[in-house]
């Protein structure tokens, strides 16, 4: 688990743990990525249910960026995700939902 007071959430990535975070940067870069304006609408489809595949992926790439991961989007298209697309999903709200929120 990562320190949530920091924003982050733990991923392991073929077979190693890593850390996630939204940092500034990170979200500045999902934004451009995701061709949006503010990241409400973001916020909005994850709440509601209806984010898709790119939406993780983005988030995911985002999170790691902010963790200091120096590696490039299409590294994720074969990297082991542990628990899959369904924990890759969550991950992405929690780290959404954490750099938004303050624990407790």
């Amino acid at each position: 688990m990562g320190n949530p007071y920091h924003g982050e959430v733990a991923l392991v990535l073929n077979g190693e743990r890593v850390v996630m975070r939204l940092t500034l940067g990170a979200l500045a870069e999902l934004e451009a990525t995701l061709g949006e304006d503010t990241l409400v609408a973001l916020v909005e489809r994850f709440e509601s249910g209806s984010f898709s595949s790119r939406d993780v992926m983005a988030l995911i790439v985002a999170g790691l960026r902010g963790g200091g991961w120096r590696g490039r989007a299409e590294d994720l298209l074969s990297a082991e995700i542990e628990g899959g697309p369904m924990a890759a999903a969550r991950a992405a709200a929690e780290l959404l939902a954490r750099a938004f929120a303050v624990p407790g």
